[in-house]
């Protein structure tokens, strides 16, 4: 009976090392590395720029790391060991920062390089993941993320004593109702008609062709990319070039702070 206990034993603790992830083998992605896949491309896309811009301005490399699981280790070894087999930051300066999401675990933790730690302390480093819980809530990954690295990146910018252009927030898309302002075209259709009316069997004011005054009105209308004051540019102060070029071989020794949501 004890041998096939201590059997049992065994046999368990096999299993847990098989399922146990090795954190040393991933490699990253970018400055945002996307393991459990909750970044939308647009919101990645404006991190790797902006972090690029940091990098340049400063020397400062960020991480911007999701994960699913924990897989039962504590954040603060998952995320140490993932920043010093990456060597976030420049080697001898050490001005790296990671920010670790495990999904599952609703779990986050700022991992802050030896040579940030006077410009992000452990208290600052808890209230930019505290500030960053109201958009986890919501599953918001990508806003989230955008927060935190424009909360990093203008500590680092004020400490260095240079300007950095803030990441914009997530794009306001119209909603459905918005796309397709009925009202205003039911209306602008009845205007049309009253005014071809008006016109004659020429058209309004005798430009032919079917009114060349109500066709205006209505391509106006329709030729709108959005409705109200809503703006439909770009992202903008990026530079499409930016590109990420690998960390450096920085170190960190546990600085930092971690939070749930």
């Amino acid at each position: 009976m004890m041998n096939w206990c201590r059997l049992t034993a065994v046999m368990a603790l096999l299993a847990a090392g098989g399922w146990a992830v090795d954190w040393k083998t991933l490699k990253p992605q970018g400055y945002v590395s996307d393991f459990a896949g909750v970044v939308d491309p647009a919101s990645r896309a404006r991190l790797e720029s902006y972090c690029a811009q940091v990098e340049h301005a400063t020397g400062a490399q960020m991480a911007l790391v999701t994960i699913s699981s924990l897989q039962g280790e504590p954040i603060e070894d998952v995320a140490n060991t993932i920043f010093r087999t990456w060597g976030v930051g420049q080697k001898g300066k050490d001005e790296g920062i990671m920010l670790l999401l495990a999904v599952n675990d609703h779990r986050s933790r700022l991992e802050v390089g030896y040579g940030l730690e006077p410009v992000i302390p452990d208290g600052l480093a808890g209230s930019m993941l505290r500030q960053m819980r109201p958009a986890l809530r919501q599953k918001d990954y990508g806003d989230a993320l955008v927060a935190a690295a424009t909360s990093i990146g203008s500590a680092i910018a004020q400490a260095k004593h240079v300007a950095i252009v803030p990441a914009p927030p997530r794009r306001v898309h119209p909603s459905p109702g918005e796309s397709i302002p009925w009202p205003l075209i039911i209306g602008a259709l009845v205007l049309i008609s009253l005014l071809m009316r008006a016109g004659g069997p020429r058209g309004y004011g005798g430009f032919g062709g079917g009114g060349f005054l109500p066709g205006l009105i209505l391509g106006n209308m329709m030729g709108r990319g959005t409705w109200g004051s809503r703006s439909s540019g770009g992202f903008g102060g990026f530079d499409s070039g930016d590109s990420f070029g690998g960390f450096g071989g920085g170190d960190s020794g546990g600085g930092g702070a971690s939070s749930d949501w």
